[in-house]
C-alpha cells in the first residue's frame, strides 16, 4: 500500500538482482536493479539491507535514478568502444606502415634496376664505335684535322666532345707528344706508352691505334668518355 508519497518497502531477496545497485544512506545514487530476479549472494544481501532500495526512493525520483544508471552503463560501453577502436586503429597503422615500407623497398629496387639498365645501355652505346682502327689506311704522318676526323668515326657521337676535351688537355691532338719528365706518350699520354701495344704494335705512329686504346681505357675504367671527363675535371688527371 502507498504510504504518503513512498511505496512499500520490497524485500531484499525479492528485489535484488545481479546488476542491483542502491542509493546510499545519505541519499546519493549508487544504481538501480535491472529487473532480473536472480538470487543474490549473502554479500549482496548485506549490502542491499544497509542501503536504500529503489522502492524506498520517492516515486517522482525513480525515473531519474534509472536514467543515471543507464547513462553510467552507456558511458562504460562508450569507453570500451573507444578502447577497441584505438586498438583497431593502432593495428591498422602498423599494417599500413609495414605496407609502406614494402612499397618503398620495391620502388627503390625498381629504380636501382632501371639505373643499371640505363648505365648498361649507355656503356654499350659508348663502346659501339662506328669504325675500327684497322679500317684506316696507314700514313707516314697525320694532321690534327685528320686525327680528329678519325676519332669522330670511332667514338660514339654522344661521347665525342668529352673524348675531345681530354685529348685537348693531354696532348693537343699530337699523337707523338712525349712528356719529358715522365715519358708519357701519345694522344692520351699513356704511361708507359707501350701499354697501347695491347691494341696494336703500331701504337707509336698510328693515331687510330691510340684512339682505339684511349676509348677502351675510358670505357673500362670510367664507363664512358664523359665519365672520364668528369673525373678529369675534378682531379686534372684521369
Amino acid at each position: 500500500m502507498l504510504e504518503g508519497n513512498r511505496v512499500s518497502r520490497i524485500s531484499v531477496r525479492g528485489f535484488a538482482v545481479a546488476s542491483a545497485t542502491a542509493v546510499t544512506a545519505v541519499g546519493s545514487v549508487v544504481g538501480v536493479a535491472s529487473g532480473s530476479t536472480a538470487q543474490p549472494s549473502n554479500d549482496a544481501e548485506a549490502t542491499a539491507s544497509d542501503s536504500t532500495l529503489l522502492a524506498d526512493i520517492p516515486t517522482g525520483q525513480q525515473a531519474q535514478v534509472q536514467t543515471a544508471s543507464l547513462t553510467q552503463q552507456a558511458d562504460a560501453q562508450a569507453i570500451a568502444a573507444d578502447a577497441s577502436a584505438k586498438k583497431d586503429a593502432e593495428a591498422a597503422a602498423r599494417k599500413q606502415a609495414a605496407d609502406d615500407a614494402i612499397a618503398k623497398q620495391k620502388a627503390a629496387e625498381k629504380a636501382e634496376q632501371e639505373a643499371k639498365e640505363r648505365k648498361a645501355a649507355q656503356e654499350a652505346a659508348s663502346r659501339s664505335a662506328t669504325r675500327d682502327a684497322s679500317s684506316f689506311s696507314v700514313k707516314s704522318s697525320y694532321t690534327t684535322a685528320q686525327i680528329q676526323a678519325m676519332a669522330r668515326q670511332m667514338v660514339p657521337s654522344g661521347q665525342f666532345q668529352c673524348f675531345s676535351n681530354i685529348v685537348d688537355h693531354e696532348s693537343s691532338w699530337n699523337y707523338k707528344a712525349v712528356n719529358a719528365s715522365s715519358g708519357a706518350y701519345g694522344l692520351f699520354q699513356a704511361l708507359p706508352g707501350s701499354k697501347m701495344s695491347s691494341v696494336g704494335s703500331d701504337w707509336q705512329t698510328n693515331p687510330a691505334t691510340q684512339i682505339k686504346w684511349g676509348l677502351n681505357y675510358m670505357n673500362s675504367r670510367y664507363g664512358s668518355p664523359c665519365e672520364a671527363w668528369s673525373f678529369w675535371q675534378a682531379n686534372s688527371w684521369y
